[in-house]
């Protein structure tokens, strides 16, 4: 590929630099690409998007599934949602998928087609990580594209969307269709291989009432706490037919890093269900 005349800088394998998101330019994306493998090529490579939290790591997770991608032949994307986007100190948007015009499940859709045509990979369907913040997108994108994911893992989100629809958007999915223009899918939903993990020390109170900038009517039946609300999300899809992975970590509190061996396992294992090559 070339730009301005200049080759552009598309390592073969490693990690690269963050790029922006050609489609629109506020948003960027880093990824990892591991090494040759027995594969011709690496078009057959599955692909691991990984979505930041709050904190906006993209590549510090980035970095963390290396080992993950290197043993697998994975391709690892993290994309980055700017903090700052539509008004000064904005933090929280892209969690809940709308804000104002933009729609982030299109953003990400769109970091995916630009990657994969850049690094020719022809997998249509893809891995899907997400911790807090990620993990609330993660888990709202899974509703809307479950067609489109080989597997979901949500890491102890702040606030869930119940499929309930006695609640409108985002506590629960009364107005779903109004909100996005398409139904849910129940049974493609019940497809997909799942999987939520949270540290078993994640306790902490979550912020109420006005100091929620979130605060909806119905937040608080879910739990006060990211622990509770995790525990009645896995209660609420399983009644409804999703099979659930479910992982504690004993003794992580709200810390991303230390979910990631069991959120490993879980994509190892969902890869080769799925028929992937491992390498």
């Amino acid at each position: 590929m070339r730009l301005n005349g200049k080759p552009s800088i598309t390592p073969a394998s490693g990690a690269t630099s963050l790029y922006a998101c050609q489609d629109d330019q506020r948003f960027s994306y880093c990824a990892y690409i591991p090494g040759p493998s027995a594969e011709p090529g690496p078009t057959k490579r599955p692909l691991l998007v990984v979505i930041h939290g709050t904190d906006r790591s993209a590549q510090r997770y980035r970095d963390a599934f290396q080992d993950f991608a290197d043993s697998t032949g994975t391709v690892v994307l993290a994309p980055l949602f700017p903090a700052g986007i539509g008004e000064p100190g904005e933090l929280n948007s892209y969690k809940m998928i709308k804000y104002r015009d933009i729609r982030f499940d299109r953003v990400l859709l769109a970091i995916i087609e630009e990657f994969k045509a850049r690094y020719g990979i022809s997998e249509q369907k893809f891995l899907l990580f997400g911790f807090s913040g990620g993990g609330q997108f993660v888990h709202r994108f899974f509703y809307l594209y479950p067609d489109q994911l080989l597997g979901v893992s949500v890491a102890a989100p702040g606030n869930v969307t119940l499929l309930d629809p006695s609640m409108d958007w985002f506590t629960g999915t009364r107005d779903f269709k109004e909100q996005f223009g398409t139904d849910l899918r129940i049974e493609e939903l019940r497809r997909v291989p799942v999987q939520l993990v949270i540290g078993s020390e994640d306790k902490n109170i979550l912020p109420s009432g006005k100091d929620n900038p979130f605060w909806l009517p119905g937040v608080e039946i879910a739990g006060n706490t990211r622990l509770e609300r995790i525990r009645s999300l896995r209660d609420n899809w399983t009644s409804n037919g999703i099979r659930v992975r479910y992982d504690e970590v004993p003794g992580a509190a709200h810390e991303g890093i230390k979910l990631l061996s069991p959120v490993k396992d879980f994509l190892a294992e969902t890869l080769k269900a799925n028929d992937h090559h491992l390498k």
